[in-house]
């Protein structure tokens, strides 16, 4: 049964709707319609004009509309008079392809097509940094190895609390909150969820982290690598798939004692084959998992202060060792360690799910298990391709994988590559200190 928003504000004293919807760079757009005009809106939707974001648009488009999926809904628990909704865009009555939601929302429809439900948590890290964003925000948190410091945890105990009682009064179930690796780095952890209820409420909890930080007069950053140096923000996905979705869900494909590598680590065919699309498009995926020039200061990181970067570089899979790209901690999942903070949460799901029925499609092989230690060992490995070094390696390897594009949709992919290689063009046009650094006196 649909929810019906103005009755949803009637009965919880909401005033307030944000609409929102996210871009192609992850960013998060909104309008602030008041409760008296959002019947109007739950049908027809709010208008943006998509080519003010980051959307590939020009000014000559007609009108986008962002019409809100009320099972998204969400009333803010800091601010209850306002409720946040997640919308799909549509343009003159069709849904626009390229906008990440929209991108989701067909990949699992092709997914339940097939008898596959997928089902995925986040475990988003994030840094509290001064509201500059230039340092830590805790100048006592300076241990060689702060990871579940129990005194620096302590210390932003204000900012995790508050965090922690907004997930579990939305019935998220969060289960663990801690600091992680990195000076100043947090990480907290919430169920599992259908794929797009988790990339609805992982978008809602950057949004909630950065306003309960700025509350507090911090600044909260999901940017990979913010702090040279140190572990960056990773955003690691543990991927299962069901029979049903929801609380319907009895049987998980991905569980078995198959045969092989995979089926001695508790995976089935089905989950094997899952794998081997990741695997497969491993290099093309990290486009989307990892989009930012910054990412691959986080994948390609020299040794950290704390001794290890906890990202990957290589293209391998493994048992329940965390030096890997992916790997399997249990039967009947896998974790895939490659994505960072500044994924996009739709897209993130979107290319997960892409690569996974790639893979079953074509009964991919993920290939040999490692289960030596990459971070001391990784120079034995013979054959697995190295992660893109920088991101227009990546856009390369996204635009070179037919596959991969199609499935996620030929508008998409187009407008994708565009806006990114222009930030490519961007990045490398401005002008450095390093430049004048090392060639001044050439």
């Amino acid at each position: 049964m649909t929810t019906d928003l103005a009755k949803f504000a009637k009965d919880t004293g909401v005033k307030y709707f944000m609409i929102s919807f996210t871009d192609l760079f992850g960013g998060q757009r909104a309008k602030l319609v008041p409760a008296q005009a959002i019947a109007d809106m739950q049908e027809d939707g709010a208008g943006f004009a998509g080519f003010a974001t980051w959307l590939d648009m020009t000014p000559a488009h007609p009108d986008m509309l962002a019409v809100p999926d009320p099972s998204s809904v969400i009333q803010l628990p800091w601010k209850p008079e306002v409720a946040w909704v997640a919308a799909n865009c549509v343009m003159e009555g069709e849904d626009v392809a390229q906008t990440p939601r929209n991108v989701l929302r067909r990949l699992i429809d092709e997914a339940v097509g097939e008898g596959l439900h997928i089902k995925t948590g986040v475990e988003a890290e994030f840094f509290l940094l001064t509201p500059e964003g230039d340092q830590i925000s805790d100048p006592f948190d300076t241990a060689e190895k702060p990871c579940y410091d129990q005194q620096a945890v302590m210390r932003r105990y204000d900012v995790v609390r508050e965090i922690c009682d907004y997930m579990l009064e939305l019935g998220w179930g969060p289960y663990q909150n801690d600091h992680e690796d990195a000076n100043g780095q947090f990480e907290m952890n919430w169920d599992f969820d259908d794929a797009l209820k988790t990339a609805d409420k992982h978008s809602f909890f950057k949004f909630m982290t950065k306003s309960v930080a700025e509350k507090h007069g911090f600044r909260a950053t999901f940017m990979p690598k913010p702090v040279e140096g140190l572990t960056g923000n990773g955003c690691h996905v543990h991927v299962s798939v069901w029979d049903a979705p929801g609380e319907k869900a009895r049987t998980n494909v991905f569980a078995g004692d198959g045969e092989g590598p995979t089926g001695e680590v508790g995976l089935s065919e089905r989950g094997k084959h899952f794998l081997g699309g990741i695997m497969k498009h491993a290099s093309a995926l990290a486009a989307i998992t990892n989009p930012t020039v910054n990412s691959y200061k986080r994948i390609n990181a020299p040794r950290t202060v704390s001794g290890a970067t906890w990202a990957p570089n290589t293209v391998t899979w493994t048992g329940n060792n965390r030096t890997h790209m992916v790997r399997v901690p249990g039967p009947g999942r896998f974790e895939l360690r490659l994505a960072d903070g500044a994924a996009n949460p739709y897209l993130l799901q979107a290319v997960i799910i892409a690569a996974g029925l790639s893979g079953i499609r074509s009964k991919a092989d993920p290939g040999k298990r490692y289960d030596i230690d990459m971070y001391a060992e990784g120079h034995k490995v013979r054959g697995a391709p190295q992660l893109p070094l920088n991101m227009l390696d990546a856009l390369r390897a996204y635009d070179k994988d037919k596959a991969l594009k199609a499935a996620m949709g030929e508008e998409f992919s187009s407008a994708f590559v565009n806006l990114k290689t222009q930030e490519w063009n961007s990045y490398v046009s401005h002008f450095t200190q390093w430049e004048k650094d090392n060639t001044l006196d050439i």
